[in-house]
C-alpha cells in the first residue's frame, strides 16, 4: 500500500498571538469593570489577562489561520461568524476538502474517475447527516462509496489505516481521504487557557496499491497500529442530545474542555511506548528514523515524545514543527508537516506520522520512500 499524493488548503486570514491576546485582554478589562463591586467584595475572582509570551512558552504557537478572523477578535463575538448556507449550496467543511482534494489529486497524478472510496476523516464534523464525504464525492464526480469517521485528532491516521485496509482488500483501487478542520468553531476564545490552541485548515491524500503509483513523491505505508484508551480530559459535549437536556445549552462544556496537565502527563508515555512498541514490531531502529512528522498539539509534548522514541534531542527539521504557523489543526497536523517536509527525503529513508489526541486516541504509520 501506498501514500501516493497529499494536499493541504489554507484560510485566507489568519491571526497572531499579538492580535489575539489583544481582544482577550479587551475581553477581561470589560468583564473585571462590569463586575468591579464583587471583585472588590471578594464574591467573584478577576480574570486574568493573556499574554504572547505564556503562549509562546505553553504550546509554541504562533500564529493561526481561520475562516473568520473579525468575529473571533470581536470582544462583544468571540466567535468565528459563518452564515448556514442553502442545502443547494455546497457546506464550508466540504469545500475545505474539496480545495484539499484537488491538490491531493494532482500531486498524486490521479482523476476523479480514478478513485472508488472518500473519506472525511476530522474532529469537527458540521452536521449528522448526509455525511461530508458523500457530498465531497459529488462534487469531485467520482463514483463508488463515502463515508465520514470522527476519531478526533487521530483521524487521519485512523481513515489511513482504514483506506488502505481496503485497498488492500479489493474494495477500491484508490481513496481519498479529507481531514477539514474548522477548530475555531468548537473554541472557547474567552477561556486563557485555551484560547490560542486552535487553527481552521483542511488536509487530504490518496492511498492506493504501491505498484499502481502515478504520482513522483509516493510513500510505501509499511505498517499502520492504532490505540484508543478511553479518557474526560479532552471532551466537548456538544450534540443533537443538548436540546434535551435545555438546562446546559450554552454552559463551556458545549466548547472544547481539556485538563491540559493531566493530558501531557497521560498521553506523553502512551504515545512514545506505543510508536518504540510499533518500530520494534517491524524491526525498524529509531535511529533508522530520518523524520518524525507528530501530530501539532503542543510544542513540549512533540519535543518530549520525540526525545523518547529517538532516544535522543532530535536535531533541527527532524521532528518538524507547524505550530508556529498554524496552532494546532486537530487530525490535520501531522499531515501538514509530512506535506510541507518530506520532499528532501531519498527513496529508501523511513519515516514515522504519529497522531494522538481526544479519546484518548493515537495512530501511527510507518512510511518508506518508494521514489
Amino acid at each position: 500500500m501506498a501514500l501516493s499524493g497529499t494536499g493541504l488548503f489554507t484560510p485566507a486570514q489568519s491571526i497572531t498571538n499579538d492580535e489575539l491576546v489583544a481582544s482577550f485582554n479587551e475581553y477581561v478589562r470589560r468583564h473585571n469593570d462590569a463586575h468591579a463591586q464583587a471583585i472588590e467584595a471578594g464574591t467573584m475572582q478577576p480574570l486574568a489577562a493573556s499574554s504572547t509570551d505564556f503562549i509562546l512558552k505553553a504550546s509554541g504557537i504562533g500564529n493561526r489561520y481561520v475562516m473568520d478572523k473579525d468575529g473571533i477578535l470581536d470582544p462583544d463575538v468571540m466567535c468565528p461568524r459563518l452564515p448556514e448556507r442553502g442545502n443547494s449550496e455546497i457546506s464550508i467543511l466540504a469545500e475545505m476538502a474539496v480545495a484539499a482534494a484537488r491538490d491531493a489529486l494532482k500531486a498524486a497524478d490521479r482523476k476523479p474517475e480514478d478513485i472508488d472510496g472518500v473519506l472525511v476523516a476530522a474532529s469537527n464534523m458540521q452536521r449528522a447527516y448526509p455525511a461530508m464525504a458523500i457530498e465531497v464525492q459529488e462534487a469531485l464526480s467520482i463514483e463508488g462509496f463515502a463515508f465520514d469517521m470522527n476519531v478526533a485528532c487521530s483521524s487521519a491516521t485512523f481513515g489511513l489505516q482504514a483506506a488502505a485496509d481496503m485497498v488492500r482488500a479489493g474494495n477500491a483501487r484508490a481513496i481519498l481521504v479529507c481531514n477539514p478542520e474548522i477548530c475555531s468553531g468548537h473554541l472557547n476564545f474567552r477561556d486563557r487557557d485555551s484560547h490560542f490552541i486552535f487553527g481552521d485548515v483542511a488536509t487530504a491524500f490518496v492511498v492506493e496499491r504501491a505498484d499502481t503509483v502515478q504520482g513522483g513523491n509516493a510513500w510505501e505505508i509499511v505498517s499502520t497500529k492504532l490505540k484508543t484508551k478511553f479518557s474526560n480530559n479532552i471532551r466537548n459535549n456538544f450534540g443533537f442530545l443538548n436540546r434535551t437536556a435545555p438546562e446546559g445549552i450554552g454552559k463551556p462544556d458545549k466548547l472544547f474542555v481539556q485538563e491540559g496537565r493531566k493530558v501531557f502527563k497521560e498521553v506523553v508515555p502512551m504515545v512514545a511506548e506505543m510508536l518504540v512498541a510499533h518500530l520494534a514490531e517491524n524491526g525498524v531502529a529509531p535511529a533508522s528514523l530520518k523524520r518524525l512528522w507528530l501530530h501539532q498539539a503542543n510544542i513540549n509534548m512533540n519535543d518530549l515524545i520525540a526525545r523518547k522514541v529517538l532516544g535522543r534531542d532530535p536535531e533541527p527539521g527532524e521532528a518538524p514543527n507547524i505550530l508556529k504557523e498554524y496552532a494546532n489543526t486537530s487530525s490535520a497536523g501531522s499531515v501538514i508537516a509530512f506535506h510541507k517536509y518530506n520532499r528532501d527525503m531519498k527513496a529508501g529513508d523511513i519515516g514515522l506520522l504519529c497522531s494522538f489526541g481526544a479519546g484518548y486516541s493515537a495512530g501511527s504509520v510507518i512510511l518508506r520512500k518508494l521514489h
